[in-house]
């Protein structure tokens, strides 16, 4: 069996969708003979020079096998300055070792106007583009046309969409009768759980509005506190509110599937929010945002789309596929079918092995 490295920066808590993406990634790899290992170089515990020295040694075992180096800019920082990571690669590299960097992130995370954010934004595209020309191989998590500072000559990149953080439920089943529920999987920290919680609430007292006993299941990271800030907004309305709080993936997977819909707030629905694909892998009906046109695969995915921020059009379509069993059974069926397609895990492996052996 073929031992490659999945090595990260520090951990997320308490959810770390990284070391979800890894765990799901060596799980599908050990099927087809390939042993992934997940590493973690825990810098923020130990300090830099600690941490790269026992990456250093470490190296010396793994002469010989694919180091599958994940980037996102705050595992690599603190305040979003990743430059340890650069440091990290050239440790693995002169030490012989084959370093493939995934970019999980493949621009500057920052939009702000503040001087301080535009400095970081530009260090973050420096670290980003010398990441590129130091690996052999670059695993983009988008596809190539939208990464738009590539180079002409992109034989080293290759995109390989990321799947769900949760497990996979294909089978098919039919809408529930009578009591629907609506089901939220994670709501942002702050300063964003104010708006989602707002725009959750928007949303539902308008479904309660034509199903007075509907059901909202929160689960996930922020879920417990994002219920405290919703209870006042929904009282009267006849709305049952459930928090569940941080569950494992099988569990997350088993509220998505017995839901009759998947509200998605956290921002434009996209092919790196592996918490809105879980939807997908679950066979859910989807109600989210979009940000201008949807892109392939996603225009195929069960998910009717709203306008971001349009609280009203959330609402409608989440009317409208409580109340149509015919429309419920065609987003349902969409969702399973591009699961099947583009998004399975050994789907996703395979993709890794045929990238990696070029």
């Amino acid at each position: 069996m073929q031992k490659w490295i999945a090595l990260m920066g520090r951990r997320d808590e308490p959810t770390d969708g990284v070391a979800d993406y890894c765990a799901f990634l060596a799980q599908a790899l050990s099927q087809c003979g390939v042993d992934l290992q997940p590493t973690h170089l825990s810098w923020d515990k130990t300090g830099w020079l600690p941490a790269l020295g026992k990456l250093r040694r470490e190296g010396k075992t793994w002469a010989g096998d694919n180091v599958l180096v994940q980037y996102t800019a705050m595992a690599w920082s603190r305040r979003g300055f990743p430059f340890g990571i650069m440091a990290a690669v050239r440790i693995l590299s002169r030490n012989g070792i084959r370093c493939i960097v995934v970019f999980h992130e493949s621009q500057r995370q920052s939009s702000s106007r503040r001087w301080i954010d535009r400095i970081r934004g530009a260090c973050q595209d420096q670290v980003i583009r010398g990441l590129y020309r130091a690996a052999e191989k670059a695993i983009f998590t988008v596809p190539l046309e939208n990464v738009a500072w590539l180079p002409r000559d992109r034989d080293k990149a290759q995109f390989i969409p990321i799947g769900a953080n949760v497990p996979e439920r294909l089978h098919a089943r039919q809408p529930a009768d009578a009591d629907k529920t609506v089901v939220v999987f994670g709501v942002s920290g702050a300063p964003n759980m104010a708006p989602e919680a707002e725009a959750i609430a928007a949303t539902i007292r308008h479904a309660a509005e034509s199903f007075p006993s509907l059901r909202l299941v929160l689960c996930g990271r922020g879920s417990c506190e994002a219920e405290k800030l919703m209870q006042p907004l929904l009282q009267g309305s006849g709305v049952q509110i459930i928090a569940k709080g941080v569950l494992s993936a099988d569990k997350v997977a088993s509220e998505l599937e017995s839901a009759d819909v998947y509200l998605f707030v956290r921002g434009p629905i996209t092919l790196q929010r592996g918490s809105a694909l879980a939807g997908i892998a679950c066979g859910v009906p989807i109600v989210g945002y979009r940000n201008g046109k949807v892109s392939p695969p996603l225009d195929d995915a069960g998910i009717h789309w709203a306008p971001l921020g349009d609280y009203e059009s959330l609402g409608r379509n989440l009317v409208q596929i409580l109340d149509d069993p015919r429309i419920w059974r065609e987003l349902h069926e969409r969702n399973l079918r591009l699961q099947r397609s583009f998004f399975s895990w050994n789907r996703i492996a395979k993709q890794y092995l045929t990238a990696l052996s070029k």
